[in-house]
């Protein structure tokens, strides 16, 4: 499928590898629609990606404001949806557990991710699609990441319920490994050597070479409920 000309919203789109998506679907021809919860990364994103993008604040925690927004654009093709800050969300030993913020760490990648899906599915035409994101802690958990795995498999459960349930529009997931996004810059070089070696691809992708699966399913006409991993092998290693 072309994207040229077709219109595709991209929910954290004002950094990481949301930003990247809307720079390469830009790049082929998109209508981009970015939207983010900070007002400060989409301020910045104004500035930085121009004034061929619509940049707009939204919090998809909010589901009158999401409902809003969609009813607002109309008709689009493709939706991505990459908010979510993994940050600290839930992680400890289960004896040490929050389970309010355990709860609240749901809130944008879960369920975020269903309240976008819910009311941009109405306004997506023939041939779209819907793609969402986890990480590879679904299928590589660690001590301490009980709630963070458990979240991002929810996620991949909820990418094939949904798309039998909102067929014909195409439902997929892209499950990135270590990429090198603004979050991964505090993190000393060394250190990411260390957790990287043992890949067959031994370094951090960029968030560039992410935005390649997400255009991959927004093209692919004949692939639905699946999940593509990019993580230089890091599910192998």
């Amino acid at each position: 499928m072309d994207l040229d000309g077709s219109r595709i919203v991209i929910i954290g789109g004002t950094s990481g590898i949301g930003r990247a998506v809307a720079q390469r679907v830009g790049a082929l021809g998109a209508n981009v629609v970015v939207a983010s919860s900070s007002v400060g990364k989409v301020n910045q994103a104004r500035a930085d990606l121009g004034e061929d993008f619509l940049v707009s604040v939204l919090d998809v925690r909010d589901e009158q404001a999401v409902a809003d927004f969609f009813t607002d654009l109309g008709p689009i093709d493709h939706l991505v949806h990459t908010a979510g800050d993994w940050g600290n969300m839930g992680r400890g030993r289960l004896a040490d557990l929050d389970l309010v913020a355990a709860r609240e760490a749901f809130g944008v990648r879960f369920w975020g991710a269903l309240n976008v899906a819910k009311h941009a599915h109405p306004h997506i035409g023939p041939g779209g699609s819907i793609t969402l994101t986890d990480g590879m802690v679904a299928h590589r958990p660690r001590a301490g990441s009980a709630v963070t795995s458990a979240m991002a498999g929810a996620v991949e459960h909820l990418v094939r319920a949904l798309s039998i349930e909102l067929a014909p529009v195409r439902v997929n997931a892209v499950c990135p490994g270590l990429i090198a996004t603004e979050a991964l810059a505090a993190i000393p070089a060394a250190q990411i050597e260390t957790m990287t070696k043992r890949q067959a691809v031994p370094r951090a992708g960029t968030p560039a070479e992410a935005a390649e699966a997400y255009v991959y399913l927004m093209r692919g006409t004949y692939t639905t409920g699946q999940v593509i991993q990019v993580d230089g092998g890091m599910g192998l290693a």
